[in-house]
């Protein structure tokens, strides 16, 4: 049985999430510790639960200590197993994070593994779907990894209710090199139950800063009544993407301004991937035993995910400085 602290490093969701689903891809039973000892409110919350026990389900684990506010779990996986399951977060809980929990043990099931969500979308702290798909599912792609995502419904805080089908077909992840990209910004901006000119209004602030940087940029609107309200927008270059979404009292322009600012900081590094993207791709690189890419800088989930995937799996990651930016292979 392998042993982790969960506060180590980042000391949040993602060691929990890293470390559960490396445990259920090669069968090693897991005790996690001190779960988000150091947050406001410690250990799991709703949505930690869910994520766990989805992993559960799919790879017929037992859990022991589960439940809100707990602060240790052991984790016994047995075989990955292809199948229809229909969860439902509650809330608002982030469809994305709990997709990053399951993915690496699915991609080792003996069939397709088809999920059909009801959760968050676009929510505060964590990838919105459109980055999921547009930005982490396309540089997976990059290493052979399989899945489609179909967003049915978006869901914003506190009322949730999207809906998200995915598809995930058996595929062991390749070594590969990503290198920086060329071509055109896209985006999608979106809203529910809040009148047309909201969406457009972050496209259109969003468009006019990324061109008078020097960029083609193409953003889509959606506007919707979805069961719960709320706005958001995502942009996306080649590996590198930013999400805003939208809060009570900022103006449509403002929730703009900040994607296309952040995206321009990742884009003037000229890395081959960005911060958040860098993280989630660590224990892929560790199933492949290989690959590389290089990141503006080694952000604190990034050195954290490294640490757990090296306690799971038989490889080594090397960090070293190239330019202004940070270079992450495996070995």
């Amino acid at each position: 049985m392998i042993h982790i602290d969960g506060s180590h490093g980042e000391g949040g969701g993602q060691i929990l999430r890293t470390a559960v689903a490396l445990s259920a891809v090669t069968g090693e039973a897991v005790h996690i510790t001190d779960i988000r000892s150091n947050r406001p409110k410690p250990g799991l919350s709703a949505q930690h639960v869910k994520a766990i026990e989805t992993a559960a389900l799919i790879c017929g684990a037992t859990v022991e200590g589960i439940g809100i506010g707990s602060t240790s779990i052991t984790f016994f996986p047995q075989e990955v197993k292809g199948g229809y399951y229909n969860i439902d977060i509650g809330t608002a809980g982030s469809i994305a994070l709990l997709l990053q929990c399951i993915m690496p043990a699915a991609a080792y099931s003996d069939t397709d593994i088809e999920l059909n969500i009801i959760g968050g979308t676009d929510v505060s702290w964590a990838p919105s779907i459109d980055y999921l798909e547009n930005v982490t599912l396309k540089a997976l792609s990059k290493m052979g990894y399989r899945c489609k995502i179909d967003t049915r419904k978006r869901g914003y805080y506190p009322r949730g209710g999207g809906i998200v089908h995915a598809t995930i077909s058996p595929s062991e992840p390749k070594p590969h090199e990503f290198t920086e990209e060329d071509g055109v910004i896209l985006g999608i901006s979106h809203c529910s139950n809040l009148p047309e000119h909201v969406a457009k209004r972050q496209a259109d602030s969003a468009k006019d800063i990324i061109e008078k940087a020097g960029y083609d940029c193409e953003i889509i609107t959606e506007c919707a009544e979805y069961p719960s309200t709320g706005s958001g927008i995502t942009l996306y270059h080649g590996m590198k993407g930013a999400y805003v979404p939208g809060k009570r009292g900022l103006p449509a322009e403002k929730v703009g301004a900040q994607a296309a600012a952040e995206l321009l900081d990742e884009l003037s590094s000229h890395s081959s991937v960005d911060v958040h993207l860098a993280d989630q791709l660590i224990p892929y690189m560790g199933l492949a035993k290989g690959g590389s890419f290089t990141v503006r800088e080694i952000s604190s989930h990034t050195a954290t995910n490294i640490w757990v995937t090296e306690q799971f799996l038989d490889v080594k990651f090397r960090i070293q400085k190239k330019g202004n930016m940070m270079e992450i292979s495996a070995i």
